[in-house]
């Protein structure tokens, strides 16, 4: 038999997996409210009659949206990896104004 131990390790190091999109909508919504969710991510599916489902309906289709609901989802409940794991998926540059401290 072989060890697949290894091959596991880059998964569990992600707090990203396993969780779906929405998850992170869901958890975020109940924890920030859908009036946070659009003041952090100013977009139309957070502040017009939002819902779960419209919401994944534009996050799937629109990378860039999606990219900052995980970076928050990663702050609001992943605080201590946050930081890092959103330097690391920017290829090194700081991450921008979902960073808490500012």
């Amino acid at each position: 038999m072989s060890d697949d131990i290894g091959a596991s390790a880059p998964r569990d190091d992600d707090p990203l997996h396993g969780v779906t999109l929405r998850m992170m909508v869901e958890r975020l919504s109940e924890r920030i409210g859908w009036a946070g969710l659009a003041e952090k991510v100013p977009v139309r599916c957070f502040t017009n009659d939002p819902s779960v489902d419209s919401s994944l309906k534009f996050l799937r289709r629109t990378p860039w949206a999606r990219e900052k609901v995980e970076l928050l989802y990663l702050y609001a409940f992943h605080p201590k990896r946050a930081r890092e794991l959103a330097v690391k998926r920017r290829g090194g540059e700081r991450p921008g104004r979902l960073d808490p401290r500012r």
